[in-house]
């Protein structure tokens, strides 16, 4: 594999291990994410598995995943 860097194409990370955490009753457009090695994450969108990636650190990832739950992400809905 190649460096990890944002915006990569997600195709470039393979086509296993990714995950839906995030899937709903939207005919299957959601987001995917991937744990990576090195402490990051890769999240990309399920209707474009090529498409660009966002990688994060997975501690940044876990305070997004907090503050959502504490309803710090509400705005966005």
């Amino acid at each position: 594999m190649r460096e990890i860097y944002n915006g990569m194409p997600a195709g470039d990370l393979g086509t296993e291990g990714w995950e839906k955490p995030w899937s709903g009753p939207n005919g299957g457009s959601c987001v995917e994410a991937k744990q990576l090695g090195g402490d990051h994450v890769a999240v990309r969108q399920s209707t474009d598995p090529t498409g660009p990636a966002l990688i994060c650190t997975a501690e940044a990832m876990a305070g997004f995943v907090e503050a959502a739950k504490n309803g710090l992400a509400d705005f966005l809905l």
